[in-house]
């Protein structure tokens, strides 16, 4: 059985814990203890978290966990010396260290990222780097893994965290099975950006929201402006108002940005090859594909897979 021990610094975001959720189904899913869950601070006793409430902990010192896995802040702030001490000390013991969100700044004052390719809320990325240069911080990506080090970026990719350190423990058909149980639309890799088209393009109304929806899950079709404003019942010339003062893009901006994030998705992780992925994606060609991955990555398709292979 694997010992997982979260350690809470005091003020810890709550939604930092919804990790624990993951390695919990993971032992009800095997139907035996794979895991055993603890909550840890420096001193041990109610740490208070940053919505106010407590959560009982136990002391740090000595404590020999496979997995340490350090909660973060809603904002970073200086950490306390002992919990730091004691944070060097558990994970010199421990097989894992990993961190949710600015969790990756605690692992920064303790010493234990420099070197390491890390990643921490798209926020905060510059900062980390500012003050941790000897760390290689990438602001886009969910969770990293370099060695012994895990680090996510927001809050709720710990559970993306958490699920790729089950598949590093078990496979990847039990953390399949857990993300499914957690109603997890899709297990993301940790290579995904953390940045999502249908977040960014803010849609106000359920009537624009659902077109998107639909789009996203047509993408092989043509999705002319009039398909698009036959979804919406809408005509071609008031979907085409509604959608660019809603979104502030045009419906062809909008869907070409909806198929590149499709695209890089399987071209990360999917082994189709680059001719299915345009056509799936609804790209004209491989040569419409390339161009439009040249001005939203600065790259072409095949370099983000080697990318994606290499991490």
């Amino acid at each position: 059985m694997l010992k997982i021990g979260f350690l809470l610094p005091p003020g810890f975001q709550i939604m930092g814990l919804a990790a624990a959720s993951a390695f919990e189904l993971a032992n009800t899913t095997a139907r035996e203890r794979l895991y055993e869950i603890g909550f840890y601070s420096a001193p041990g006793g109610p740490v208070v978290n940053s919505f106010g409430a407590s959560v009982e902990t136990l002391a740090l010192a000595r404590r020999r966990l496979d997995t340490l896995i350090v909660c973060g802040l809603v904002a970073p702030a200086p950490t306390d010396t002992q919990t730091l001490e004691r944070l060097r000390a558990a994970s010199r013991l421990a097989r894992r260290t990993a961190s949710v969100c600015t969790g990756t700044f605690l692992l920064g004052e303790a010493g234990l990222i420099d070197g390491r390719h890390v990643t921490t809320h798209w926020l905060f990325a510059r900062e980390l780097q500012e003050q941790f240069p000897a760390a290689r911080v990438d602001a886009d990506r969910i969770f990293i893994n370099d060695g012994p080090v895990w680090t996510s970026a927001g809050m709720s990719t710990g559970i993306d965290l958490a699920l790729g350190l089950i598949e590093a423990d078990y496979g990847a058909e039990l953390a399949a099975a857990v993300a499914k149980k957690l109603v997890v639309y899709h297990r993301r890799g940790g290579g995904q950006s953390q940045h999502s088209a249908l977040l960014e393009l803010g849609a106000k109304s359920d009537r624009i929201q659902r077109v998107l929806e639909y789009a996203r899950n047509n993408l092989a079709s043509a999705l002319s402006v009039q398909e698009l404003a036959a979804a919406a019942h809408l005509s071609p010339r008031q979907f085409s108002r509604a959608f660019t003062a809603e979104t502030g893009q045009s419906p062809a901006k909008a869907i070409e940005h909806l198929r590149l994030e499709a695209a890089r998705l399987m071209i990360e992780q999917s082994r189709h090859t680059i001719e299915q992925i345009a056509a799936e994606t609804g790209f004209i060609d491989t040569e419409r594909m390339r161009r439009a991955f040249l001005r939203a990555y600065g790259q072409p398709p095949q370099a983000l897979r080697r990318l994606a292979r290499m991490s």
